[in-house]
């Protein structure tokens, strides 16, 4: 994608934006090379997209085929609206997992849609690209029960036994919440996972693959990384998992690489269909959606890695990746960086948290669901809380919340430097609360989960 020309595309055709350039006294005339196109003032939600009629926002004022719904923080609707060539254009990202990961050309493939249906943007978008891949010949069919576990768990086992393989697309802790508590044949049905939505560790990867019977973690699940602005921007790739697996096990060559005491989702994007520019920390990205968007800031902390700047990093420190392939950029992204708890004036990050709950000494009485506090005590004291949603049947003990803690511990120390250079020894151990799957204070079924308080 040529960034220039796309800047000149939609000033000329989207009235919104033409609007946004003159009211900021931006001739688009002016605006001929890379280094004229970084000095156009960035979009983002407050000062573009809420600000101007539906319509004015797309091109030639005209709304697409379809539109996707999401609330943001503050709960106010963002409409989104689609077309289908905008899904044609992500079923490569689609394709790209489905082919080389899965080997879908080959496998008469089911695919499992797990995410909410309805106006939400995740499930009737994702039923659109499978089906795109069955249009280009790929044996695939799909099946779309959505978050309905009941349904999930009627549809399965008698589709499954028809089928090479079985793919369940939808949220990390939903699908795992799912392969942990049915209690069907996973390991039977050669289970492979797509994820959206959240961030997850190589842990979490390496625990779901062992319990769903998934032999290679590293071509059997695999995330995208999306936003409802403009659908999916970046797909994990096996060379991109194989990086991110190196990098999880040496936390200070991460943060070396990264900044950052947590590791971040790592993807690969197609530099024709979407331009990712890094500003201050966090990423800005240009592309054509139903609605075009010239450097929009996401707000999501990340940044850019060229090919062969990666490749180079990790062969310095001795990795040589196995997987070949595409040799496009790399995009980082840290998830819930807003929900960071900040103790003795070291961030705690909830995926910090998490892989201590992923550790096999205590994952198996354990959901991996959690809020974490700073919480003050009658004397003022701070302590670092969190609050565990037990696995179903388990009950709380003294001996689960110990080995708990230990285990939570046991990783803050290890992947973030500053827990342990800044929090006193005596304060260091982490206080658990223990709540019964389901607790209707903290862990309400079928809500969103927060992951702090």
């Amino acid at each position: 994608m040529d960034p220039v020309e796309l800047f000149h595309q939609v000033a000329a055709t989207v009235p919104a934006y033409g609007r946004f350039l003159a009211e900021r006294h931006v001739d688009p005339a002016e605006v001929v090379t890379f280094e004229d196109f970084t000095r156009v003032p960035m979009t983002d939600k407050d000062n573009y997209t809420q600000r101007h009629p539906l319509p004015e926002l797309c091109r030639d004022g005209v709304i697409g085929d379809m539109i996707a719904v999401s609330s943001g923080s503050t709960g106010v609707p963002s409409f989104w609206p689609r077309s289908v060539a905008d899904e044609r254009a992500i079923a490569d990202r689609f394709e790209e997992v489905f082919r080389d990961s899965f080997g879908a050309r080959e496998r008469r493939t089911l695919a499992v849609i797990c995410f909410a249906l309805g106006t939400w943007v995740g499930g009737l978008f994702t039923i659109n690209c499978c089906r795109h891949l069955a249009g280009r010949g790929y044996p695939i069919t799909v099946v779309a029960p959505g978050s309905d576990r009941r349904e999930i768990v009627r549809v399965i086992p008698e589709l499954a036994p028809h089928f090479d393989q079985v793919v369940l697309l939808g949220y990390p802790p939903f699908l795992k919440n799912v392969i942990d508590t049915e209690g069907l044949p996973w390991s039977d049905w050669n289970l492979k996972l797509v994820t959206a939505g959240e961030v997850f560790s190589e842990e979490w990867r390496a625990l779901v693959a062992e319990r769903a019977g998934i032999a290679d973690p590293v071509r059997g699940i695999a995330s995208l990384y999306g936003t409802a602005d403009a659908g999916v921007l970046g797909n994990e790739t096996a060379l991109s998992v194989e990086i991110r697996r190196f990098l999880a096990a040496r936390p200070e060559t991460a943060r070396e690489l990264f900044g950052e005491s947590r590791l971040p989702t790592l993807v690969q994007y197609d530099p024709q269909v979407r331009f990712f520019e890094e500003h201050q920390g966090t990423l800005l990205f240009s592309g054509d959606n139903g609605v075009p968007l010239i450097r929009y800031h996401i707000a999501d902390e990340g940044g850019v890695l060229a090919y062969p700047e990666l490749l180079d990093f990790v062969r310095r420190h001795g990795f040589e990746p196995e997987a070949k392939g595409p040799e496009r950029p790399f995009v980082y992204v840290f998830g819930r960086s807003h929900f960071t708890v900040s103790y003795y004036g070291a961030n705690v990050y909830p995926e910090n948290i998490a892989v201590g709950l992923e550790q096999p000494e205590v994952s198996g009485a354990v959901t991996g669901k959690f809020v974490l506090e700073a919480a003050e005590d009658e004397r003022h004291d701070r302590h670092l809380t969190v609050t565990v949603e037990l696995a179903p049947g388990e009950k709380p003990s003294d001996e689960i919340a110990q080995a708990v803690g230990g285990s939570i511990l046991a990783q803050l120390l290890r992947l973030n430097s500053e827990f342990a250079a800044y929090v006193p020894a005596g304060r260091q151990m982490p206080f658990v609360r223990l709540r019964e799957s389901g607790d209707p204070e903290y862990f309400p079924p079928g809500a969103k989960h927060r992951y702090t308080r």
